[in-house]
């Protein structure tokens, strides 16, 4: 039933409805503090690197503006001092590999560029006051061509793109301004050493307060990512083949492992970028002179293979037409097998990787697989499901191809961060075998019904370091 409200109170809604809202604005404004603080919180528990990155930036700002506090060094800079404080601001980077990458390309790009543009400066002045802005304008036009498409090569792009647009700059801005300044020699001196200072000062900041290395990080993105292609594994024989209570159970605890290749999908751009960035890095650690970087997106791109297989296999889990769990079954223990092999393998090449070591205790797991795997097939080509639904079939078959061919891509993964191990010089583990401890996600034994064969015993691979 409505309620019936008269003209005044029909007037006094609007203000009623501002009152309220100035009421609740306190209120408001400290949730949305509340808010901003505990995402900051998150942000820096998350990397703690970030904020001493922060505080870096600070310092090196702080030291380049001296320049300007102190006279005898501003006598020396002039106003140019800026550019030290621009060019801090612009190159020190977050890792060590960016902020020498930047630091040269803007070096060597202003010292060239800057030459140059006295050099087009000098020749103008010879065409006379009337023939001198047309060589200017000519000059500038044939540099920008030029520089501009160098940047559409592919390695230009990746490591000098940056020293291509400050070259167009430099020499812009040292030709065209000799045009009304005759001190142009002067101008091009006093930014060349206004830029060196600023570099350098960001370059000893970087490395000498708490340096980023991004070849580490790569390092551990690319083991990470075999790490949860290896956990979607462990995870997925379980997940599939079991019905039981016990799986109801564990299932929430499976759907971080299940999910968590999907970050592997997109690394793509950031491990191309690190691995630039990582070129420019000195020795550092473990990571000797010259380390092959490259060999690091060989490996990348054979994991996203697998990982792309991986994303085929996981969209099985929800498939709207499913095989009854009695076919399922007569599969199930080969399946099985055959998943945690290569969760097995994958996890314990990440390890390897990680530390450094070079060993072949992966092939231990590799090889057990493909047995597993050769028991798979003789069991497909039997008559196993005669009696069965075609479109019943398919899903399962496709789960067991799919696993076939996973078999395959971690065996070139294996061999691929061999060939990085001898590259790069990775020290010799001592390999001890010890009888396996059983997985803490894979619920139970894996049951083989009268159709399969008994499986070998499995081993485990312990490196001593």
């Amino acid at each position: 039933m409505e309620t019936l409200t008269s003209p005044q109170q029909q007037s006094s809604g609007p203000i009623t409805r501002g009152c309220q809202w100035f009421k609740a604005l306190p209120n408001k404004f400290c949730d949305k503090t509340m808010e901003i603080v505990r995402k900051t919180k998150k942000l820096g528990q998350d990397d703690p690197r970030r904020i001493v990155h922060s505080v870096k930036v600070g310092l090196a700002l702080t030291l380049v503006s001296l320049f300007y506090y102190f006279k005898p060094l501003y006598d020396g800079f002039g106003d140019s001092a800026m550019w030290a404080v621009l060019t801090v601001v612009v190159v020190l980077e977050f890792s060590v590999g960016a902020t020498l990458g930047k630091g040269f390309n803007r070096m060597l790009a202003t010292f060239v560029a800057g030459g140059l543009g006295v050099g087009a400066h000098c020749l103008a002045t010879l065409a006379g006051r009337k023939g001198e802005p047309i060589l200017i304008a000519t000059f500038v036009f044939i540099i920008a061509v030029i520089m501009t498409f160098m940047r559409f090569f592919p390695k230009m792009k990746a490591r000098y793109d940056y020293g291509l647009l400050i070259f167009i700059l430099t020499f812009c801005l040292v030709s065209v301004s000799g045009y009304r300044d005759d001190q142009v020699l002067k101008m091009a001196h006093e930014r060349f050493s206004t830029i060196l200072v600023g570099s350098c000062a960001s370059l000893i900041v970087c490395i000498c307060v708490c340096p980023v290395w991004i070849g580490e990080d790569l390092h551990n993105s690319v083991a990470t990512n075999m790490e949860k292609l290896g956990n979607f594994f462990q995870a997925f024989g379980d997940e599939y083949f079991e019905v039981s209570e016990e799986h109801d159970q564990s299932s929430e605890n499976n759907k971080s492992y299940l999910q968590g290749y999907r970050s592997v999908l997109t690394s793509k751009s950031s491990e191309e970028t690190m691995a630039n960035f990582a070129r420019w890095e000195p020795g550092h650690g473990p990571f000797g002179y010259r380390h092959p970087w490259k060999m690091y997106l060989k490996i990348g791109n054979l994991t996203r293979d697998c990982a792309y297989k991986v994303e085929a296999l996981n969209n099985y889990l929800n498939c709207k037409i499913q095989t009854p769990v009695e076919i399922r079954g007569k599969i199930q223990g080969q399946c099985k097998r055959v998943s945690l092999e290569c969760s097995r393998a994958l996890k314990e090449m990440a390890s390897t990787f990680r530390k450094m070591v070079r060993t072949r205790s992966a092939i231990v797991h590799i090889d057990s697989s493909k047995e597993a795997a050769e028991e798979l097939k003789t069991l497909l080509r039997t008559n196993l499901w005669e009696e069965a639904d075609l479109l019943e079939i398919i899903p399962a078959a496709s789960v067991a191809s799919l696993l076939l061919e996973i078999i395959e891509c971690i065996e070139k993964i294996s061999e691929a961060v061999n060939e990085l191990a001898k590259a790069a010089a990775f020290r010799n583990g001592n390999a001890t075998v010890l009888p396996e401890q059983p997985d803490s996600i894979h619920q139970g034994e894996v049951q083989n019904d009268s159709n399969t064969a008994m499986p070998v015993p499995h081993v485990a691979i312990i490196v001593a370091e």
